[in-house]
């Protein structure tokens, strides 16, 4: 079923680290050698070996309308017709920065960069050149790209300065990093007490980093108060959430707001792209015009503007997609909690838009540690079966699955169907 996968596999790894360019797709969580993919057609993608699968990770979140969209596979060509780079100004920054500027009451500017790594690394800059201040706080379970500072490990899991969690990471880059466990308020306060020197807080509002668990509005609300209070940013990580869980991102769901905002993947429908967002304010302190350095050759590409600038106005001209989306992903997840349930098996499931994730737990997990006590072993086992049966789900349970526009009723009871089979089995 996999023998041409297992034969690329053993010739990328003598080429490339792992045989992967990121490390999760070395299926390292779950069980089997990773699929190679040879293309995509709306909800389905195909590898080298002929299997198709109904896939819910639709490249980690970008695409909403599937794989191989007509109308965004017209622009991405038109506009690669007339040259791929220039690393000079376009008009299609311009107009990707009004379709998102305009559906936000607290973001004024935004700068494109490639990735939502740099739009993190580049957002925290901007928050201490602002503020003046050298400290941030994370939470356990976000995830916010690769860059030095915020590759850090809680230990204990209290609030603590980072240490490095990652060999080539100096101590010197983390100790201003300070850590808290998600949906913790009085680890939150006690980061507070112990440093005067915090620039922001940032935080997945709808983490997708360690599945789906979402930040209470109780707990968004006291980090909102805490950055008031004492001088510091408060930073919105919707690199995953922005315009997936809904058009205004976890800003459509929850009330507090944020006072810088990273965004990705969406705003590139698939090409590589990232961005962060504020206030003329704040922004204003972004070079040319202010002193806080940052710059990108590829930033602004024009293929990746011209494919976000197409896909954020199909989602503007689609009022009702983002109900239609989350309808589908409840339909997914309680099908298969209902299945599982069957066969005396825990499943804990929750939504946000066209975002959802399932556990297997007792209970319904609020941070990184209640994930950590989940029942990895089931999870690897029946993202192997599933597999074998065609559907494809994100290949760690540290990760969000995403619904998109082009499936259907008959494909998600198709995959509840054989999760029943796959239940029985475990």
């Amino acid at each position: 079923m996999f023998s041409k996968s297992k034969k690329a596999y053993k010739e990328a790894k003598k080429v490339i680290p792992g045989g992967v360019d990121s490390p999760v797709r070395a299926f390292g969580g779950v069980i089997g050698t990773p699929p190679f993919m040879s293309k995509g057609k709306g909800s389905y993608i195909s590898d080298i070996d002929g299997n198709k699968y109904l896939d819910f990770v639709q490249s980690w979140g970008p695409l909403i309308f599937g794989h191989s969209n007509k109308e965004v596979e017209k622009v991405v060509v038109k506009t690669a017709k007339k040259g791929l780079s220039f690393g000079a100004p376009t008009e299609l920054e311009t107009a990707l920065a009004n379709e998102i500027v305009e559906m936000f009451d607290n973001i004024d500017k935004v700068r494109f960069v490639s990735s939502g790594t740099e739009a993190v690394m580049s957002a925290i800059r901007l928050a201490r050149g602002v503020t003046g201040k050298n400290n941030i706080v994370k939470f356990e379970g976000c995830y916010h790209g690769h860059s030095d500072s915020l590759l850090v490990s809680a230990g204990s899991g209290m609030a603590t300065f980072g240490t490095p969690s990652s060999p080539g990471v100096p101590a010197d880059l983390t100790k201003h990093t300070l850590l808290c466990e998600y949906n913790n308020i009085k680890q939150l306060k006690k980061c507070f007490k112990e440093s005067s020197d915090i620039a922001c807080i940032i935080i997945e509002p709808i983490a997708g980093n360690m599945g789906l668990v979402p930040a209470s509005e109780k707990f968004l609300k006291e980090c909102r108060r805490l950055c008031d209070k004492n001088g510091a940013l408060f930073i919105f990580d919707e690199v995953m959430s922005g315009f997936r869980a809904s058009l205004k991102g976890a800003q459509g769901v929850v009330e507090t707001k944020p006072d810088i905002v990273t965004f990705g993947k969406v705003i590139g429908a698939g090409m590589p792209v990232g961005a962060f967002a504020a206030s003329a304010e704040i922004m204003n302190h972004l070079s040319p015009d202010g002193a806080v350095y940052q710059a990108g050759t590829l930033s602004g590409n024009p293929v990746a503007m011209a494919a976000g600038l197409k896909s954020l106005q199909m989602l503007k001209a689609k009022k009702d997609i983002y109900k239609k989306l989350n309808k589908k992903a409840v339909r997914l997840t309680q099908g298969l909690k209902k299945e599982a349930a069957k066969f005396n098996i825990p499943l804990q499931v929750d939504t946000r838009g066209s975002m959802f994730g399932f556990f297997f737990c007792t209970d319904v997990p609020t941070n990184m540690k209640e994930v950590g006590k989940c029942d990895f072993d089931r999870f690897a086992k029946f993202h192997n079966e599933m597999l074998k049966k065609g559907f494809y789900f994100a290949c760690s349970q540290y990760e969000a699955g995403f619904i998109c526009d082009t499936m259907t009723n008959d494909d998600i009871d198709s995959c509840i169907k054989a999760s029943s089979k796959v239940f029985k089995k475990l």
